[in-house]
Formats: structure tokens, C-alpha cells, sequence
């Protein structure tokens, strides 16, 4: 039997070239549009929303949104277009090789904080939704600290390699501490907007009293100390046994590996 050859590939004597396949949308990316699609057009919603919302709250209807309330949705939007780029410049400009997985969170986050929480009104409709996220929250960043230290630490221009235990801890500090700046975040739009992210004041305006002020506050910075550690703990067990588990595998080649004599 003959062969069929095209003639491009009689004359030339090589195999004709494919066509280029298209390229598919990975998990991190088909969520990333989605994130990018719901937060354009809650801007969109929220703008249109606010022209004709009430300055204030009718009395015996708290279902009702007044102005200040499309306010704190359109900053959290906007803000939220903003932050979804950061871990990728972040990348670019340090050259880190960050997990897609972390994006992946990251992402998932960003939708359940600020377009199910603020836009589809979760934090009042679902109970416990804000506790649940800000939970979350400290196991995701607990994890992206966990990375950067570790990649940070088998980087090929370290001159130290970092303990699991420093590296675990430094995942630990860096969930805490962006909680705290989330925290400062709250209090400063809070400040600035006459809004009631850190919800000192009842939703008619009354303002709260005593420790009763501070309740949601604390209750966000200790859920996300309970993330973290959670975290924490799982990268320190993981990153222990499989440094133990890399040395005993390195030793294991080492003693089967036959011995070469020196001759002199």
C-alpha cells in the first residue's frame, strides 16, 4: 500500500505542520473571570442602585439600603478589581514561583468576601458567614506565607535554609498581621465614610456600648489567629516529615550507590 503524502511534504521532504491547538482555561483562570465578571457588574448594579437609594433608613424596615450602604458595596468592588491583580505583579516583579492553588483560594476568597458577602448581602442572610470568612481567610494567608518563606528558603541564592518550624511561624505572623491591617483598613473607611464595617453601632445607627462595641472586631482577629495556627501546624507536620522523609531516601541512594576506591 501507498502512503498518502500532501504535497507540501513531497516537496519538502518533512511532515506537514499542525495546526495550533488552543489553548484551555485552566481552574485559576476560568475563576478569575468570573470573579472579574461579578465584581464589573455589581460596579455597574451598585452606581445605578444609588441614585435613587434613600439618605436614610425608614423606620421598621431594615431590608431597605440606603446610600451609605451601596457607598461601602461600590468601594468593596472597586477595591476588590484592584487586589485581584496584586498576587499576579507580586509574581512578575519578584520572579516567585506562587502555586496556582494559592490563586485559586485567593480568588475564591475575594467572591465570598465581597460579591455573596456585600453584593448578594451574605453577612446578614447566612449566619456566621463573616466569622466563617474571616477563618478562612487566616488559613489562606497563613498558606501564602508558608509559600513565600519556603520559597524564599530553597531559593538558589538563600545562604540559610530556614527551620520548618521558622517557616511555619513566619506563615503564622503573616495571616496575624494582615488581619491586623484588614482590621486598620475597616476602622479607616469606617472613619472616612461614616460606614459601620466593624459594626459598632446597630443597624438603626444606635451605637453600641462597652465590650459590645468591640465584639466584632475581636471576634475577626481571634477567628483568624485560629485559621492561622490551624495552618501553621498542617505546613509544620508536612514540611517535617517530608524533610525527614527527603533524607532518608537521599541516605537510603546513598548506601545501596556502590563505593569507589581512590587510587593514588
Amino acid at each position: 500500500m501507498k502512503k498518502n503524502t500532501s504535497p507540501a511534504s513531497s516537496a519538502s521532504g518533512q511532515p506537514p505542520e499542525k495546526a495550533p491547538r488552543r489553548r484551555k482555561l485552566d481552574a485559576q483562570q476560568i475563576i478569575g473571570l468570573i470573579l472579574f465578571a461579578s465584581l464589573l457588574f455589581s460596579i455597574v448594579f451598585t452606581i445605578l442602585r444609588y441614585i435613587n437609594a434613600p439618605e436614610t433608613r425608614p423606620e421598621g424596615d431594615e431590608s431597605i439600603k440606603i446610600k451609605s450602604d451601596y457607598q461601602l458595596m461600590l468601594v468593596q468592588c472597586c477595591l476588590g478589581i484592584v487586589v485581584m491583580f496584586l498576587p499576579s505583579l507580586i509574581k512578575k516583579k519578584f520572579n516567585l514561583a506562587i502555586p496556582g492553588y494559592m490563586f485559586v483560594l485567593y480568588f475564591i476568597f475575594l467572591y465570598c468576601a465581597i460579591y455573596l458577602g456585600e453584593v448578594r448581602n451574605f453577612y446578614y442572610a447566612v449566619p456566621h458567614w463573616d466569622t466563617m470568612l474571616h477563618t478562612f481567610s487566616g488559613a489562606m494567608l497563613g498558606a501564602l506565607g508558608f509559600t513565600i518563606a519556603e520559597l524564599l528558603s530553597d531559593s538558589p541564592n538563600s545562604k540559610v535554609e530556614l527551620s520548618p518550624f521558622f517557616i511555619a511561624f513566619f506563615g503564622f505572623c503573616f495571616a496575624v498581621a494582615a488581619g491586623a491591617v484588614w482590621e486598620i483598613y475597616e476602622y479607616t473607611i469606617d472613619s472616612i465614610m461614616k460606614l459601620n464595617m466593624q459594626k459598632y453601632a446597630f443597624e438603626d445607627g444606635t451605637l453600641k456600648l462597652g465590650r459590645a462595641a468591640l465584639n466584632d472586631t475581636m471576634k475577626d482577629i481571634i477567628v483568624d489567629v485560629v485559621g492561622a495556627l490551624i495552618m501553621a501546624v498542617i505546613g509544620f507536620i508536612f514540611k517535617k516529615h517530608g524533610r525527614k522523609f527527603k533524607a532518608a531516601v537521599q541516605k537510603d541512594s546513598a548506601s545501596d550507590s556502590p563505593a569507589i576506591e581512590e587510587r593514588d
